[in-house]
């Protein structure tokens, strides 16, 4: 491939990788993790509400991985209210979890951003072998997706499997109760996504620069050849 060429994908990959940086340290600050609503099933069942009546006792609920908001409807009008994960929240959560989401984003942004400059260092430098050249863009890319995979999976079973937004909900709540009435991952979320697909398509434009991928088994010629002399 030509110098021109190959310059070209991995610039565009080290912009793509600081690119997925910046977007995952925007999404880390954002409460558009989870997006919902919830339903005061005490106040329902108390009037008997169906129908158009029990969207009195439906409010919404939102957040992201340090703060949040929800709206408290319970049939007398909606009361906002805002929340915070550290300390106040911490002993009804599942808190290892939230927190490897966190450390997780964190390592996700670092790799992200070591990416991006081992991209640009190959792109217009003289790198080595092994951690500078091609095996090492190769690993952040690799780390990078993973990690992006891991937060994935993690807040999926914090919200899901743990039922965080009605752990929220029903936090310092001593007459009623709450039940999510329903919960979707917002843009946030999605970001992180992306971000990891991005990361992967990076060790695709590698692969498309002329790199092989890294402990691939070399072409064995010289045995090739050794066996055709012999035949002669």
């Amino acid at each position: 491939m030509p110098a021109r060429q190959k310059q070209a994908l991995l610039c565009m990959a080290g912009v793509l990788s600081l690119a997925c940086a910046l977007g995952t340290a925007a999404a880390v600050g954002t409460q558009l993790w989870v997006r919902g609503t919830v339903l005061c099933k005490t106040g329902a069942l108390l009037v008997n509400a169906s129908g158009q009546e029990l969207d009195k006792f439906i409010g919404k609920i939102q957040y992201g991985l340090f703060h949040g908001e929800r709206v408290r409807q319970c049939g007398l009008g909606g009361r906002p209210l805002r929340f915070s994960f550290f300390p106040d929240l911490l002993k009804i959560i599942p808190a290892s979890i939230h927190v490897s989401v966190i450390l997780f984003c964190a390592v996700l942004i670092i790799f992200a951003l070591v990416g991006a400059g081992f991209f640009m260092f190959n792109a217009f430098g003289s790198p080595y072998e092994t951690l500078h050249g091609p095996i090492g863009l190769y690993l952040w890319s690799f780390i990078a997706c993973s990690c992006g995979c891991l937060i994935m999976i993690l807040f999926s079973s914090e919200v899901k499997i743990h039922h965080l937004s009605e752990k929220i909900a029903n936090f310092k709540e001593g007459s009623f109760t709450f039940k999510t009435h329903s919960e979707q991952f917002a843009d946030s979320f999605w970001t992180i996504l992306v971000c990891s697909l991005v990361h992967f398509l990076n060790a695709l434009l590698v692969r498309f620069a002329g790199f092989e991928f890294p402990f691939s088994k070399p072409k064995e010629s010289g045995t090739i050849t050794g066996a055709v002399d012999l035949m002669y």
